[in-house]
């Protein structure tokens, strides 16, 4: 394994406007490349080439946008009626919140460049990490901020299986209750649907249980998502996995499959009152 990679580097751009057909949002803000949390089922891993970095070295690069919250003050000046309408998402290919934003505070520092903006319009966030928490005082400040985490399961050695260097679940489900609590709009993330969830549908019943719990009651639901480069990297990440796992991994990917899956969500949907957003559950495939 090559050595932890850190680059700090000058971004020419740090406004992305959507180029999914579905997404809640109209542009997407990355202050960083590269993510330490190392997911191993992490759609973003192919940024990897933007930066000379292979699909598997996932995990162990971060390029710091050092340029970020000046680009941002420029790029937001640009938009129309101060961006009223309009949403800016953190982040679409990296985690916001990863451990060196403790260092460089860089998605801090955009969030303060929209404040002194009066940005009009939304900001979302989505994340596995609690530090957000540090940022309460300027999201408050924002005319409409939601922060959103990742939910895949509700055992701590699970998601440090498969989301490596993340905070623990429970760390990130008490953040959503204290978010809440400081009235601070919250979601939940729950995705990608673990392939065992399909056999024991209790334990995606106790996720489910646990969002409602820390008061969310917005999701996304999202499908595991295997493409070509996905799955290579899970390959070799997950080389020890039981095989018969591995085939619920491949049969996840089956339309019947993914119908009796989502049956499964809108049950628990309707049951703990949730609204789903974007009224179905996600396939990455068909979002395109």
């Amino acid at each position: 394994m090559q050595p932890f990679d850190i680059q700090e580097i000058q971004a020419k751009s740090i406004l992305s406007p959507s180029s999914l057909k579905d997404a809640d949002y109209d542009f997407s803000c990355n202050p960083y490349i590269g993510c330490r949390f190392g997911c191993v089922y992490c759609y973003a891993s192919f940024m990897g080439r933007m930066v000379g970095k292979k699909t598997n070295d996932w995990g162990e690069f971060v390029f710091a946008k050092m340029n970020a919250p000046e680009l941002l003050k420029k790029e937001v000046a640009k938009l129309k009626n101060k961006g009223k309408g309009k949403t800016i998402w953190f982040s679409s290919v990296t985690d916001p919140y990863q451990g060196l934003e403790a260092k460089y505070q860089l998605t801090r520092k955009c969030l303060q460049v929209l404040v002194e903006a009066d940005f009009q319009g939304s900001v979302t966030f989505l994340t596995k990490s609690d530090l957000v928490l540090r940022d309460i005082d300027v999201l408050k400040q924002l005319h409409h901020a939601e922060v959103g985490m990742t939910i895949t399961s509700t055992d701590d050695s699970i998601s440090r299986y498969f989301e490596k260097f993340a905070p623990p679940v429970s760390a990130r489900l008490a953040a959503l209750k204290k978010l809440h609590q400081e009235k601070i709009d919250t979601y939940a993330f729950i995705g990608p649907l673990l392939p065992h969830f399909i056999t024991n549908k209790e334990k995606l019943g106790q996720l489910f249980k646990a969002v409602h719990d820390v008061g969310v009651r917005e999701i996304y639901v999202e499908f595991l998502n295997l493409s070509g480069y996905i799955r290579k990297r899970l390959k070799a990440e997950l080389k020890d996995l039981d095989p018969t796992i591995w085939e619920e991994f491949y049969a996840s990917q089956s339309k019947s499959y993914r119908n009796e899956f989502a049956d499964i969500v809108y049950e628990l949907v309707k049951k703990y009152g949730f609204k789903l957003r974007m009224e179905k559950t996600l396939y990455h495939k068909e979002m395109k």
